[in-house]
């Protein structure tokens, strides 16, 4: 292609560009440094050579990475040579913006050129994704790419396997910019994308196709969704098409006016297909939740295929061979079908059934008899045999993603249209059986065996590495169905198989049925409850089961229901739940049940009960959040008494888990909040060892371990009350100081946080002798409170502000910002710590009562954080109060509170911040003397804000009501299957406003008994669409 920048320009960027791509830093850096340089003289020069490389390059590597490079480079903000913008102005703009329309449109046909002729296939995606932010982007800023259609129309049409790549080019372009489609008419469309999810030649130009009418339909309005409804036929019969070398292809029905697709199945393998039909079922899960009233009549159809997919059926395993007597199934041992695990069980359901898969290698290898070949030959059968295992451990692994896909697919059609899945028999209940089966394969030998989970440190482990495996993803699906379908749809199925799952042989099946218990009851809790004890009797002999996993999983189970169904278990069934909870806190005699037989001994100093003891207790706290105190009376001694014994354990210190103390002082904690002045009698028993625990516990083995010690230690203050924790408050404020002026530590982020926490603790427990140490903890305090948000403003790459650990990203006015979390999180909590210390302290509070106000007012309109705002607006009347007791508030201090607030109140768009800002001003009215005492200009003041506030509200919901009214007429014909989410978060919005309004009428109430403006706030209300008791008898119906 003829060159469109001078050779002395290519030759230059060559180089910068192998530079880029060096790993030297310093040339990296210079290089960099180049390429802003040039960009900011030539940029348009510098673009097409660019454009230009991506053609022109030797390597596939240089050509996609110039093609990265320029979609960067392009939508970037362009360099400036003022002030930086600020983060509320408009977004600046990119180098795209400051093209001529003649070196865009230069630009425009060498890629095109790239798109049709370029002969590598990854770097044709890179053309591809460039393309399509280059025609998204033109069409946002009015400038449509009629070339680039036209183009890709011409490339989908091409005829041949040899044309395979341009086909899928063209429907990755549909898929990538659908706008280039959705004005053109619908029959020409729809006969493309069919045409293309038909294609006879290649796979990747079904994926494509498959793609493109994905983001098609998910961008058509309603008339195009209506007219586009044939369109789901081609697209589902790509998968019993996939499947057909898995001998589970099962055609969808279809009328005869589309014709079936004669799809010869590529001479792919087994293997390739189960990926494939894994990323077709991807590709189409969006949809579900998008629109998923489009697949309303495919549900039967679906329903005699996915089954396939996710429920396998029995397998015994490889063949024994006289060579390998005893074949191993899979290295990863997850058995992607259920099949055997590396733990050596057999599941109960495989996929796909026997048969129906390619012939194992190892089922027809000729092997010798052990000693009769020679060594070469057995060394060549052992490579054979560690290849075949490599082999069906792949196979495992993709099979177990393309069951995981598939049952996505169905969990999320059912979370987004329970009622129209409700509807369909059988759906349901092959969820639940498949989530059942999947929940007990355990790949044990990953983790080590059983040895391996018994001395693993649970707060060292990677959360991910339990959350991700996949007895766990299947979990989390079934607590999604359950949250999606609710009780009467899931709880009837789930207890099919349940009480025998938990009367197996295996552990692992017993472990599954008690973590399905507690999955489902957060989404099954209203019916749950009904059936409540039988599901009692059914979990607490599991307690006394031989397999420490599964008594683990009892307590995961009755923690977890103490949750879900919190007071209504603790109330009825505490009896038979603290009879099984209290002695598993110490498990007397630990049963050893080692993974192979020839570990019939425990190891030395090997003690089993750790983990099933802390477990234990923390089901406990789970327990006591929601129990009465004089229910936990009764067994306040013996949870105390064996708590300690974990504290305080006697015996090899070698033995003792330091993940088992600190689940026990935190533990404590909770019950001595929870038992309040009856933990009296244990306070002398207890406080030394975690006044011991303040003094010792050093160095950063020990950092949880004594930051727990800290919050146990003043949660027992408040307990038992200020004269028995008097003796100790001394020894605990100097040990608090001696750790606040201690050296920092940069790696333990946890102590600030405990610190503050305990600070304000022992300052409820102490009350008014709390005065003297104010300036201890006060300074740091009001810093804290004081801080600025750590904000980055991100222009260049938005990967990197999400990468940042403690960082979150918020996109304000077209700019995407980066905020520390962790900061805010410091500013709230030191707000709320204000509030405690005020209360508490009252007049007392009064010298720090301007620098308070000084930093509060103002962070009444710290938006990056509601918690901050809520606590500032629960601050200011206390503060008021502490100044009018002591004395010391001035009319100053009063007007620039009123001032403040009113001004909030004015400009305030969070309904439920509103009803705060309300509340506060009433409140802090009241403290100056009620109505009668506020400045006649805060009055009218407050009176105008709420004005328009009242004018506001109107709008919205009158605009709301609208808006559900349109959704009601176009729900039936749109297929988009959303209505009902956004009605319900309408709904949720106006509940929100009805207590804004609320407040807004006590308020004027205050002001006057008979405020015309109360009128007002009545029409207001009044407008209201009100959908809450219709959407409630829908769900429970």
């Amino acid at each position: 292609m003829e060159s469109v920048v001078p050779a002395e320009i290519t030759a230059e960027l060559t180089q910068i560009l192998s530079n880029l791509v060096l790993g030297d830093n310093e040339i990296r850096s210079n290089a960099e440094k180049a390429v802003n340089d040039r960009l900011a003289q030539t940029p348009e020069l510098y673009l097409l050579a660019l454009t230009q490389f991506a053609i022109a390059a030797d390597t596939e590597v240089m050509r996609s990475f110039s093609l990265v490079l320029l979609r960067r480079l392009l939508f970037r903000p362009a360099p400036t040579t003022g002030p930086r913008a600020a983060p509320h102005t408009a977004p600046r703009l990119t180098l795209y913006d400051h093209l001529s329309s003649q070196t865009l449109t230069t630009l425009e046909r060498l890629l095109l050129h790239s798109l049709s002729h370029e002969p590598a296939q990854k770097v044709r995606r890179n053309t591809v994704d460039t393309v399509c932010d280059i025609a998204n982007q033109g069409m946002a800023r009015g400038r449509p790419w009629h070339a680039l259609q036209s183009q890709a129309f011409a490339m989908s049409q091409a005829l041949g396997p040899h044309e395979a790549l341009a086909r899928a080019s063209a429907f990755g372009v549909f898929s990538g910019a659908p706008n280039l489609v959705m004005d053109l008419q619908t029959e020409v469309v729809l006969h493309v994308f069919q045409k293309g999810l038909q294609d006879p030649d290649s796979i990747d130009v079904r994926h494509a196709a498959l793609r493109g009418s994905v983001a098609y339909l998910e961008a058509a309005d309603a008339q195009q969704l209506a007219q586009a409804l044939p369109l789901m036929y081609p697209m589902l019969e790509t998968l019993p098409a996939l499947a057909h070398s898995l001998a589970l292809a099962q055609p969808f029905s279809q009328p005869a006016s589309v014709p079936a697709p004669s799809t010869p199945v590529p001479p792919n393998t087994t293997t390739s297909n189960y990926h494939h039909l894994s990323v077709f079922l991807a590709v189409l899960t969006p949809l579900c939740t998008s629109h998923p009233t489009l697949f309303a009549p495919h549900l039967p159809a679906l329903l005699q295929f996915l089954p396939a997919l996710i429920l396998p059926a029995a397998d015994c395993g490889p063949t024994p061979t006289v060579g390998r007597p005893f074949p191993h199934r899979g290295a990863t041992g997850n058995g992607g079908g259920g099949g055997a695990s590396g733990s050596g069980r057999q599941g109960a359901f495989v996929f796909p059934p026997d048969g129906m898969t390619a012939s194992s290698p190892s089922s027809s290898s000729s092997s010798s008899s052990p000693g009769t070949g020679t060594g070469g030959e057995a060394e060549g059968q052992a490579r054979k045999h560690a290849e075949e295992d490599e082999e069906l451990a792949q196979e495992d692994d993709l099979r177990q993603t393309l069951r995981l896909s598939a049952l996505e697919f169905m969990i999320s059609l059912s979370e987004a249209k329970a009622g129209m899945v409700r509807k369909q028999p059988g759906w349901t209940e092959i969820v639940v059986r498949a989530c059942l089966e999947a929940m007990g394969e355990f790949d044990e030998e990953a983790e080590g065996g059983l040895e391996g989970w018994l001395s693993d440190d649970p707060s060292n482990s990677s959360s991910s590495a339990e959350t991700d495996s996949p007895p766990a993803l299947y979990e989390q699906s079934l607590d999604r169905l359950a949250c999606a379908m609710g009780g009467r749809a899931v709880l009837p199925p789930a207890f099919q198989y349940i009480p025998s799952m938990l009367a197996s042989y295996d552990w692992r099946v017993r472990h599954a049925g008690l973590m399905a218990i507690a999955a489902i009851g957060e989404g099954t809790g209203k019916v749950m409850q009904n059936e409540l004890g039988k599901i009692v009797d059914l979990v607490t002999p599991m307690f006394s089961d031989s397999h420490p996993r599964v008594r683990y999983a009892a307590c995961q189970c009755v923690g977890q229901l103490c949750t879900d169904l919190e007071e209504i278990i603790q109330e009825k069934y505490h009896q038979q739940l603290f009879a099984v909870l209290i002695p598993t806190l110490e498990d007397p005699e630990p049963r050893y049940a080692p993974s192979h037989p020839a570990l019939h001994r425990p190891p030395p100093n090997y003690n089993y009960a750790h983990r099933v003891h802390s477990h234990a207790a923390a089901a406990l706290i789970n327990f006591c959040e929601g129990v009465e105190r004089d229910t936990l009376l009764p067994y306040l001694d013996p949870i105390v008494e064996r708590l300690l014994k974990l504290l305080n354990p006697a015996g090899d210190p070698a033995t003792v888990k330091r993940y088992v103390q600190e689940q026990a002082i935190t533990t404590l904690a909770m019950v001595a909040d929870a038992s309040e002045l009856t933990f009296v009698k244990h306070y002398s028993s207890i406080m030394p060892l975690l006044l011991n625990v303040l003094r010792n516990a050093d160095g950063p083995d020990y950092r949880k371990l004594r930051v727990k010690a800290m919050e146990c230690a003043g949660l027992i203050a408040i307990a038992v009350g200020r004269d028995v924790f008097r003796p100790d408050s001394n020894t605990l404020v100097e040990l608090l100081i001696r750790i606040q002026k201690g050296p920092v530590d940069p790696a333990d982020t946890q102590l600030g946080h405990y610190l503050i926490a305990t600070w304000a603790k022992v300052c409820q427990a102490m009350g008014p002798e709390f005065e003297p140490y104010l300036p201890v903890v006060m300074p740091a305090l009001i810093q804290t409170a004081s801080a600025k948000a750590d904000v980055s403003v991100y222009e260049d790459d938005e990967e990197k502000v999400e990468e940042r650990e403690g960082w979150e990203t918020v996109v304000m006015d077209g700019q995407t910002l980066g905020i520390r979390t962790s900061a805010i999180e410091e500013k709230c909590q030191a707000f709320e710590t204000l509030v405690i210390y005020c209360s508490t302290l009252g007049a007392r509070f009064a010298p720090y009562l301007a620098q308070s106000l000084e930093v509060t007012l103002p962070a009444l309109r710290f938006y990056f954080h509601d918690g901050v705002r809520e606590a500032c607006a629960l601050l200011i009347p206390m503060l008021l109060a502490a100044g009018k007791a002591s004395a010391t508030l001035t009319n100053q201090m009063v007007s620039a509170t009123f001032h403040q607030l009113i001004s909030c109140i004015s400009t305030e768009h969070d309904a439920s911040f509103l009803a705060s800002l309300y509340k506060c001003f009433n409140d802090a009215m009241r403290v100056i003397g009620g109505a009668g005492a506020l400045p006649r200009e805060y009055n009218e003041g407050v009176v105008e804000a709420t004005k328009r506030q009242l004018q506001g509200l109107a709008d919205r919901r009158k605009g709301r009501a609208n808006r559900a009214a349109n959704l009601i007429n176009s729900e039936g014909s749109s297929g988009g299957g959303g209505g009902g989410g956004d009605k319900e978060e309408m709904a949720l919005l106006e509940e929100i406003e009805d207590f804004a309004l609320e407040d807004m009428m006590r308020m004027l109430m205050s002001l006057d008994p008979n405020h015309p403006l109360l009128v007002a706030v009545s029409s207001v209300k009044d407008l209201g669409f009100n959908t809450w008791d219709s959407d409630e008898e829908e769900e429970e119906g």
